[in-house]
């Protein structure tokens, strides 16, 4: 199993030690028995979650130097993607996971425990709340999100966990550019400026995916987020 993680990754440029290659090999076991009792994903075959998950959450540094990288929040992390892919490659970050359901949380907080993580921390929650709290708020150099959400609602629930000079990610599949469109004023209401939006296929597979990388150029407006459900139902356009 080593060896299908191990090329794959190499063919992003990240090499893992033996450790890091465990940890990835464990962190899958404990998916598969636990999404048997909770939906946790619909992928379960090895190379479909090593290529749809594992390298899908670091391919990230195609966009983003992770050396610069020290506080990360993975905003609606699911069952840890890409937040744990990221920190077990690059465990010099401190991350922190944030989800709306407890189950998935109970399943992070056993994945950290098995595997060891230093300096993980997970917070049950909606991202429009802890937003708005002094110990979250504007305190990370990255946030990541690949949940399924439009990129205007997206950018309010997480450009107000990023620093002034720090960067929000966020993980798109497909042709985005009407999303882009849609997006714009959400992101300068928000603080927010886009560098670059990069397209690529997974390696090795025929998925389309995009990046779209944007800088926090100020601090955000107390205004937001707005109150939990707003975003999602009335994005800002």
């Amino acid at each position: 199993m080593d060896n299908i993680l191990d090329k794959k990754l190499k063919d992003i440029g990240i090499e893992l030690d033996n450790r890091q290659l465990e940890q990835f090999n464990k962190y899958y076991e404990l998916l598969i028995e636990w999404n048997k009792v909770m939906n946790l994903t619909g992928i379960t075959e090895y190379e479909e979650v090593v290529e749809k998950h594992f390298v899908d959450s670091l391919v990230l540094v195609k966009v983003c130097d992770m050396k610069d990288i020290h506080t990360l929040i993975d905003v609606g992390t699911g069952a840890g993607f890409p937040g744990i892919p990221l920190k077990i490659a690059f465990p010099h970050i401190r991350v922190t996971l944030l989800d709306s359901l407890n189950k998935r949380i109970k399943f992070l907080n056993h994945v950290i425990d098995e595997l060891e993580l230093k300096e993980v921390f997970t917070i049950h929650g909606r991202a429009e709340d802890y937003a708005r709290q002094e110990d979250y708020r504007e305190s990370y150099d990255l946030c990541v999100s690949r949940a399924v959400a439009n990129l205007a609602t997206l950018s309010e629930y997480c450009l107000p966990y990023v620093r002034t000079g720090g960067l929000f990610i966020s993980y798109k599949s497909g042709d985005i550019d009407e999303e882009m469109k849609g997006s714009e004023k959400a992101i300068q209401l928000l603080s927010g400026r886009v560098e670059e939006v990069v397209r690529f296929h997974l390696p090795g597979t025929d998925i389309h995916r995009s990046f779209v990388k944007i800088n926090k150029v100020k601090k955000c407006s107390m205004k937001y987020p707005r109150k939990a459900g707003l975003p999602g139902k009335e994005p800002i356009k």
